[in-house]
Order: structure tokens, then C-alpha cells, then sequence
């Protein structure tokens, strides 16, 4: 039975399995009642209820990971795997899938560049992971779907929220930010350091622990409702308890604290230095793993408290440890100021409180417990032995942790130097790196070698297979020079946005479809009686802006060239080449564009940004023809010309140059070269383009129509990134079109891009667009906005 209010959470059990650090737990799906934890040791353990006594009982041991495993979560049942999934990262940069009865992974998910630290499961088979990398990636099934960028240190904490499509991330550069369909909505500031936790309390608010030592509570919204603090030490995990606003943490001071209407109800302390985790499980009961190893369940239910055997052993081993004052745990201590035993004779005047005594010489730490009533010993508190810490590898050097991190000083007067150092690095390497990092002579290489060698005596790890890693980057190293960044488009890369969005790879080439009718489907035969029929989508050729009046562009372009400055001035004959090219390319004659003509175009839409529009326009009607498509999109000019056109879309310029570039870019799409050309560069121009959204109706439909191009393209090509980031525009530009030709442009492209293709489905489910477009399924006019809103939704 549950115990009442105000009731204490006692030792349940003491779970031996793990060899070292327990990094991870998380509550199981199955068996009921059980729970995962991950370790240093390189494993996963499933854990059951045991039947017959308080205890749980290790149902497998799962291996995959070739170095420490730091998070793990349950993927939810799916129609496949009805017990549903466990995945677990690891500082091998991997993440492992394994099913609840096999040890061995399902499959394994590349493609961070350094330890996952955090994982969160949401609907419809989503995963998030957070990477030292300063990414978090989102994945469906087997695949990544998109990439979070915008941190600037390695996030350590991610978690998805009810509300689908919204995510948040929390990182060492002490920020938290909310993403809504893979893009940066939000960003959370207040933690004074590293934030390593995350927990959500309901739609609206979540909270956050940080190594400031505090906890945090925040609304959605962005304001911050509360502080709290209790905690003396880095806070590293956070967990909330069913159905209820109260929640636990754990942290680096030794404790396990319980919180109970905003304020802390408990402190367990633990004999480990570091408790890394925890979690609740669905009947209350807290598991918490430490830096010892072994895994520990408490409880509030008397039935299942431990026997008074285990309780006190366990009394007897927290009593024996020995506590180093240098973490400040306990606060400053001056052991020659210190009461002797007579002082535990006062009553303590609240849960946790702990008091130092000096017995003999030796100093005794105490805690107060308020349901015993008495004082119980918590550690011998004990000179620094300077092995703090050898144990742990939690040093923090740039937001990422290492075994060690040296103070190095080159010569007396000059800069000291940081040397981060894992037991699983090359000494040689690491010294190596760091001279090169930090620009020191070479000569220094043996002595700065011996020096980590003389410093890490008898502290080795076996080192780690290198399968999966280059001997150069093994897994957890610190690689100077190396950026997260993971373009590689070459040039890359002016136009990145904050909180920009980038997929795996760019797309392989497009062939244009072959030639059935995009009205009628499959030529598909229809009885008179039959009910409305899908002409919508998938849609197979891309849709251009055609209009033109020729005369007008030329007036305007004749006008302006009179006050434009001198080196930019066109001639006479300048003018009339000009006008020769709009002909030729708007079906007047017959004639062929030439080079010159081209040449003449290139120096025109190269004007200043105030007078450039026609130009700009006779570019768009231009590149419809395929020597003009052929001349700007082929392997050649490609990088001026898109270089040019994401200029204009920046959306500080003007309107109508930003309308025209949009316009241009889809008029692309009508031959080979420019089709190949924008979907290489998919990924930049989706990126800017999406910047427009605040435009006016017309730019509105350019950017659906940019958009429907694409997906014409994807749906050829089975590209999952470049769906997903289709996806997540369609669904940002959802939120701010009014004009329903947008609307409809928007509904095909979504239609076009979730047939036939079951994982494109449950991406835009979990982005939640079918709730963004419910509301056009009952628009009476134009009546094509509702037909083919209705066929979206009965594929959703």
C-alpha cells in the first residue's frame, strides 16, 4: 500500500551487478513494475520484481556498446514490438536498440560525432538524443530524420514534450531550448551552469537541474516560476513522481534528495561521491544509481522497506565512507573549531541537516533524520588524498567530462594551460594534440607525455576496441580544431541561421517523371457516379511563375538604368541584348539565348539591392529555358548563382527582391540541371528561404510553391532528411500563412510528400501538422482547399 502524507522513503534494496558507475536508469514497460540501468561497465541490465521478497532480480545483461553506456530510455509499444524498445547511448557516439528479450542490439544508430549522453522517446516511434557534439538528432525508427543545431556546448539533457513536435534540450552553455518541428522557437536562460537534467510536469511547464546547484521550474512560455535549492553540489538527474507535481534529484553531493510541495522533504545521503541517476517507478519506489556501482531502490511502503539487517548494513557502510572536504559538500571546514561528541545530544531542527563532530582526533559528518529522530553518521570526513577524481572521470573541461583534467605551466611567468585526459587516451596522442592546441613547442612532446604518464600511475582501462573508431578520435577524446560543424557543402557556409535545421546528407540527383498526366493520375477509369477523385497529389512536375509582360520589365529596367551609378550603368546596346533575352526566353521567337546575352543579364541582376527587381525578374523568366537553366545551374557558375539568389532572400532586404528570388528558385525546377542543383543545395535553401515566412501573401505562395517543387522531387527519391526538413517548413509556414492559395500549394506539397511512404506519415504526425490542418478540411471556397485537405488527412 501507498504510505500516507509525510511519510520517509527507507532502503528497499541494494542491487550488485553493475562493476562500475551506474550512468543511466530508466522505469521498464516490461516486466512490470522493473526498471533499465546503464553503466561504465559497457552494459544495459534489465531488472524485474522479484516475487517473493523486496527485491529485483537481473533478467539480462545487454551488450553493444564498445565503451561507457551514459543514458537510456523505452521506446513505447508499436504494432512490431508490442513490449516495445530499450535504446541506450553511449561514449562510443552510438546508439543501441534492443528488443526486452535479446542481448544483443536490434540495430545501432550512427551519426553523432561524440558521446550521446541523453535520450527521449516520443509518439509514433520517435527518438531525440542529445551528443556532446552540441547536436541533438531526431529518429524514426532506424533512420535520422533531422538534426537540432544551435547549442554552442555539448548538450547533456533532452526530452520531448506532450504537445506533438515540441522539443527541448539543455546544455552546457547553461541555456534550455524549446524546438517546435526542428526549429529553434525558444531559448531558456537563468542556470549559472552546465544543465544536466530535464523532467516535464505537465503541457506547460517542465523543470531543470543544473551543476549551479539548483533547480529550476519553467513555463513553456519561457518565465521561470521558482528556484530551488538544497543541493550543495552539481545536480545530475531529476525525475518526477506519477501523476504529481513532487520530484526527486540526485547529485554529486552524495544525496538523494526528495521534494514535496516546492520544498526539499528528505535527504538520503549515499557512500558514493557521485549518485548519477534515477528515476521513479509507477508504485513511488525511487532507484538511483552511483559512482559505486550498485543500483539502490527506496521506498515509502512499509511492506517493501528492507529487513533491519540490510538497513543497517547499509547505515554501517554510509558511517565508513569517507568524505573528502574539498568538494564543499559539507561547507568550510576548520577541524580545529569543531564540537566533540556531546553535540549529538541536541536534536537537529530539520530533515538532512548534517553536523560535523570531533571524536578522537577523527571528523565525523552526521545528518538528522526527522522520522528517527536521531542523528545517523554519514562518513569519515578525511585529509584530501588528491584521488578524488580517479574513480569517475566527471571532471568538466568545455562542457564534455574527462578522467583528469592537468593544470600545465609552461614556464613560471607565462599562461597555465589545460590538459583534459581519459585513462583510455594515447599519453603520446594527448600530448601531442595539446601542444599543437595550444601552440607550444614540440620539444615539450616527451616531457608533457611523462608528466600524464607519472600522474595517471596504475590508472588504465583496457583499452577500447577499435571497431567502431578511428585510433585517431577513439571514443570520448578532446580533437583540436575538430567543429561541430557537419556541412559538407563545399564553401560552406555564409547563410547559416542560428537554431538551424541539418539533415544527414544532401540528396542524390533527381530525373524528371515520366509523362503521366498530373490530373488524372494513374489515367485511372472512373464511372460517372464516382465520388470525388484525388487529382491533387502526388503531384508530378514542378509548378512555375510564368506571368510576364515584357514591355513593362523593360520600361522599368530602362528607367532605373538612367539613375543608376556610373559603374553600374548599362548601354544602349546593353538594353536591347536585354530585350533580345526576354523574347527569346518568353516564347516570342525562336531564337536560342546566347552567351553574351547571359553575360549581359549577369552584370544586370548584380546592381544594388534598391534597383535590382527587374533584372532579378527577367532572371526568373529566363531560367525557364534550358540554356539559361543549363548556364547558371550547371557545375560551373551553380555557386555565384545560388550564392546570388540566397542573398536576396536574407529577411532584412526588400520584398520584392526576396518575392522574385523565390520565384526564380522554382522556376528552376523545369529542367535537369536546375532540378539537380537545388536539390545539392536543399539544405541552404530551405534554411533561408523559411527566414521569408514573415512576408507578405504573395511571398507566401512563392514559399509554398518552393516548397511543393520539392517535395515533387522527394517523392521520386527516397531522401528521409530532406522529407523531414520539408516537413518541418510546411509545418512552420502552416502556423503563419492566411492566403488559401498558400494553403492549397502547402497541402499538396504535404499530400505529394507523405504518399506512399509510411515513415513520412508518422513524421508529420509526430510534428503534429494533422492538427494544424483540421481547419481547412471545412473551406467552402475555393472548394479545392477542402478536397484536398480531406485526402491529406485520410492518408494521417
Amino acid at each position: 500500500a501507498m504510505a500516507g502524507e509525510g511519510s520517509t522513503f527507507r532502503l528497499r534494496c541494494s542491487l550488485l551487478g553493475h562493476g562500475q558507475d551506474v550512468r543511466g536508469l530508466t522505469r521498464g514497460l516490461f516486466p512490470e513494475g522493473g526498471f533499465v540501468s546503464v553503466s561504465r561497465d559497457r552494459t544495459a541490465r534489465l531488472w524485474a520484481p522479484d516475487g517473493l521478497n523486496r527485491g529485483f532480480t537481473e533478467m539480462h545483461c545487454m551488450s553493444g556498446h564498445s565503451n561507457f553506456v551514459s543514458c537510456v530510455c523505452i521506446i513505447p509499444p508499436s504494432d512490431l514490438y508490442p513490449r516495445g524498445l530499450i535504446a541506450t547511448g553511449g561514449n562510443d557516439h552510438n546508439i543501441c536498440i534492443f528488443t526486452v528479450d535479446n542481448t544483443a542490439p536490434l540495430y545501432i544508430l550512427k551519426g553523432h560525432k561524440n558521446t550521446v549522453c541523453s535520450l527521449s522517446s516520443g509518439k509514433f516511434g520517435t527518438l531525440l538524443s542529445g551528443s556532446w557534439d552540441t547536436t541533438a538528432k531526431v529518429w524514426l525508427n532506424d533512420r535520422c530524420m533531422m538534426t537540432l543545431q544551435g547549442h554552442t556546448a555539448a548538450i547533456w539533457a533532452v526530452k520531448i514534450l506532450p504537445e506533438q513536435g515540441l522539443m527541448l534540450t539543455g546544455s552546457a552553455d547553461k541555456t534550455i531550448k524549446l524546438w517546435k518541428a526542428g526549429r529553434c522557437e525558444r531559448t531558456f536562460t537563468g542556470h549559472e551552469d552546465c544543465v544536466r537534467g530535464l523532467a516535464i510536469l505537465s503541457e506547460m511547464e517542465f523543470l531543470s537541474c543544473a551543476n549551479d546547484a539548483s533547480v529550476r521550474r519553467w513555463q513553456i512560455s519561457g518565465e521561470c516560476l521558482q528556484v530551488y535549492y538544497g543541493h550543495t553540489n552539481y545536480i545530475y538527474s531529476i525525475s518526477v513522481f506519477p501523476r504529481s507535481k513532487d520530484f526527486v534529484t540526485t547529485g554529486e553531493d552524495r544525496s538523494l534528495r526528495i521534494w514535496k510541495q516546492g520544498e526539499c522533504a528528505q535527504t538520503i545521503r549515499l557512500p558514493a561521491q557521485s549518485v548519477w541517476c534515477c528515476c521513479v517507478l509507477d508504485n513511488g519506489d525511487i532507484v538511483v544509481g552511483a559512482s559505486d556501482g550498485i543500483i539502490r531502490v527506496f521506498t515509502e511502503s512499509l511492506e517493501r522497506t528492507a529487513s533491519a539487517e540490510e538497513i543497517q548494513a547499509f547505515e554501517n557502510e554510509l558511517a565508513q565512507a569517507s568524505i573528502d572536504p574539498k568538494t564543499g559538500d559539507l561547507g568550510d571546514i576548520n577541524a580545529d573549531d569543531l564540537p566533540g561528541r556531546e553535540h549529538l545530544k541536541d536534536p537537529g531542527t530539520r530533515d538532512g541537516q548534517t553536523r560535523l563532530i570531533k571524536d578522537n582526533g577523527k571528523v565525523e559528518a552526521y545528518q538528522w533524520s526527522v522520522s528517527e529522530g536521531r542523528w545517523i553518521k554519514i562518513g569519515d570526513v578525511v585529509g584530501s588524498s588528491g584521488a578524488t577524481q580517479q574513480t569517475s572521470g566527471k571532471v568538466l573541461f568545455e562542457g564534455k567530462e574527462y578522467d583528469y583534467v592537468f593544470t600545465i605551466d609552461v614556464n613560471e611567468n607565462g599562461p597555465s594551460y589545460k590538459l583534459p585526459y581519459n585513462i583510455t587516451d594515447d599519453p603520446w596522442l594527448t600530448a601531442y594534440n595539446f601542444l599543437q592546441k595550444n601552440d607550444l613547442n614540440p620539444m615539450f612532446l616527451d616531457q608533457v607525455a611523462k608528466f600524464i604518464m607519472d600522474n595517471t600511475k596504475g590508472q588504465t582501462l583496457l583499452s577500447t576496441s577499435n571497431q567502431f573508431s578511428d585510433p585517431f578520435t577513439g571514443a570520448g577524446r578532446y580533437v583540436p580544431g575538430s567543429s561541430s560543424g557537419s556541412s559538407t557543402i563545399p564553401g560552406a557556409d555564409p547563410f547559416t541561421g542560428a537554431g538551424r535545421y541539418v539533415p544527414g546528407s544532401a540528396s542524390s540527383a533527381v530525373t524528371p517523371g515520366g509523362g503521366v498526366d498530373p490530373y488524372t493520375g494513374m489515367g485511372a477509369y472512373q464511372s460517372a457516379a464516382a465520388k470525388v477523385e484525388n487529382i491533387y497529389f502526388p503531384k508530378k512536375d514542378a509548378v512555375t511563375f510564368d506571368q510576364a509582360n515584357p514591355t513593362q520589365i523593360l520600361g522599368k529596367l530602362k528607367e532605373l538604368n538612367g539613375s543608376a551609378a556610373e559603374e553600374h550603368k548599362l548601354t544602349e546596346d546593353d538594353l536591347i541584348i536585354l530585350e533580345k533575352l526576354l523574347s527569346a526566353t518568353c516564347n516570342t521567337s525562336a531564337e536560342t539565348p546566347t552567351a553574351q546575352q547571359l553575360q549581359t543579364l549577369w552584370r544586370a541582376v548584380n546592381w544594388p539591392e534598391d534597383i535590382v527587381f527587374p533584372a532579378l525578374d527577367i532572371l526568373r523568366l529566363s531560367v525557364r529555358h534550358p540554356t539559361v537553366n543549363e548556364n547558371f545551374c550547371s557545375e560551373k557558375e551553380h555557386v555565384q548563382f545560388i550564392i546570388l539568389l540566397l542573398k536576396f532572400l536574407n529577411p532584412k532586404g526588400k520584398q520584392a527582391n526576396q518575392l522574385l528570388a523565390l520565384r526564380a528558385l522554382c522556376n528552376c525546377f523545369v529542367s535537369h540541371a536546375g532540378q539537380k542543383l537545388m536539390m545539392e543545395q536543399r539544405d541552404e535553401i530551405m534554411t533561408q528561404a523559411i527566414e521569408t515566412k514573415s512576408g507578405n501573401k504573395n511571398i507566401h505562395i512563392a514559399l509554398a510553391t518552393l516548397t511543393l517543387n520539392y517535395a515533387v522531387c522527394l517523392h521520386k527519391v527516397n531522401n528521409v532528411e530532406g522529407k523531414a526538413q520539408c516537413l518541418s517548413v510546411i509545418s512552420t509556414v502552416m502556423e503563419v500563412v492566411q492566403d488559401l492559395e498558400a494553403v492549397f500549394r502547402l497541402l499538396v506539397a504535404l499530400g505529394t510528400l507523405i504518399s506512399d511512404d509510411t515513415n513520412a506519415v508518422q513524421l508529420a504526425k509526430s510534428l503534429g501538422v494533422d492538427s494544424q490542418i483540421k481547419k481547412y478540411a471545412s473551406v467552402s471556397e475555393p472548394a479545392k482547399v477542402k478536397e484536398c485537405c480531406r485526402f491529406v488527412l485520410n492518408l494521417l
